[in-house]
């Protein structure tokens, strides 16, 4: 398979890099500033299942870690499963958080902007959220 498009979406956020990736990687926490998941997440196992109005999605978290890593993997009913890259890593006394987003399969142009749009409208709400 070919290497598909990739766009890394990031924003600074004025905050200690470690209290970002502790907030960022609590799944309960996600809601609060990933739109995607604005219903919630609910623990099933090791995964947890989003439920959304085009049914439900099961989601893989990387365990917590001390790199800042927060990758995620994302199973659809459908069965398409979608790697989720996303990182907290320090800029002097901030942080930086990086979602590299790949353009899958038959995406759109069009589809894939509105997806980097999207993500950077979540960032967007993190660090409002951890600035306050």
């Amino acid at each position: 398979m070919p290497a598909m498009e990739a766009k890394i979406i990031h924003i600074t956020i004025e905050r200690n890099w470690r209290e970002v990736y502790a907030f960022a990687a609590k799944p309960e926490n996600m809601p609060l500033w990933a739109s995607g998941l604005a219903s919630g997440l609910e623990p099933d196992g090791e995964d947890w299942v989003a439920r959304g109005a085009l049914g439900n999605a099961r989601v893989r978290f990387t365990p917590f870690n001390d790199f800042g890593v927060l990758d995620h993997l994302v199973t659809l009913e459908t069965g398409l499963q979608v790697q989720n890259a996303l990182r907290v890593i320090p800029n002097g006394s901030q942080a930086e958080v990086m979602f590299t987003l790949l353009k899958q399969p038959g995406m759109s142009n069009e589809q894939f902007d509105s997806d980097a749009d999207w993500v950077q409208k979540d960032l967007n709400a993190l660090k409002e959220r951890l600035e306050a």
